[in-house]
């Protein structure tokens, strides 16, 4: 069986980074940047600075059984690529729409196994909620995810530094916040990202709202119409495409 070590896979190319749900027993907090995302740093990325008019879209929490696959129907029919943060259980549940989002050219990202609140676990508990979720997409694409999204955005930046040295996993945050979440509607939805974005923009939605994927078609229309690209975040951070990347276990 395939298990994941600190720093498992290198990648065969090397670029720089540009400088409530019902998953938990317990109240989910909620969705939020952490407030410590002011001091700039490699391993945290919220926007990407590019002279390019290009915007990242991305979707977490899923796959969904139903609503993920009707969102990428959205996507292959406008020729767009998005990234999607996956959480681990939900991976191992639904393999073949994860194999379908890799096979269609999106990135996978890692989004825990569980979708807890680690701001409060410890390094160990933090690295297995990972390690699981990589192992996992690597086992069905081929290829492990290469950023992390928290869930909640609950991850101080000691944490993202401890990450990204173990790891080597940028945490992606969001520069763009439509509350999808709090399910106010479609037309809410695609209207705050369609106010929010400009070249660079990270864009935050969930995949398991149906108004969210209700509010895809304007959103992406709409931001097209303005003359925005859509690229993957490691693509918009200047890497190649994910699933053109070579990577290989350390040590071989």
């Amino acid at each position: 069986m395939f298990e994941m070590s600190k720093r498992t896979f290198l990648s065969g190319s090397i670029a720089a980074l540009c400088g409530l749900h019902p998953l938990e027993a317990e109240a989910a907090p909620v969705i939020a940047l952490p407030n410590d995302v002011a001091q700039r740093d490699a391993a945290t990325i919220m926007a990407v600075r590019t002279p390019s008019p290009v915007v990242s879209m991305t979707f977490d929490d899923g796959p969904h059984p139903r609503l993920t696959p009707v969102l990428l129907d959205m996507l292959k029919a406008r020729g767009l690529r998005a990234t999607f943060y996956l959480i681990g259980n939900r991976v191992v549940t639904w393999p073949d729409i994860v194999r379908r989002i890799a096979d269609e050219g999106h990135e996978i990202g890692n989004h825990s196994w569980t979708h807890p609140n680690l701001a409060k676990f410890s390094d160990g508990r933090v690295l297995d909620e990972i390690d699981r979720t990589s192992n996992a997409i690597f086992k069905i694409t081929g290829r492990p995810p290469v950023t992390f999204r928290p869930p909640y955005g609950a991850f101080s930046r000691r944490q993202r530094l401890m990450l990204y040295e173990a790891r080597n996993l940028p945490t992606i945050l969001w520069s763009v916040d439509p509350q999808d979440w709090r399910r106010p509607g479609a037309g809410v939805v695609a209207s705050r990202i369609l106010k929010g974005s400009r070249p660079g923009a990270i864009i935050l939605s969930h995949d398991i709202q149906s108004g969210t994927v209700k509010a895809m078609p304007q959103t992406l229309d709409g931001l097209s119409g303005r003359g925005l690209r859509f690229a993957t975040v490691s693509q918009m951070m200047g890497w190649p495409l994910w699933q053109s990347r070579r990577f290989r276990r350390a040590g071989t």
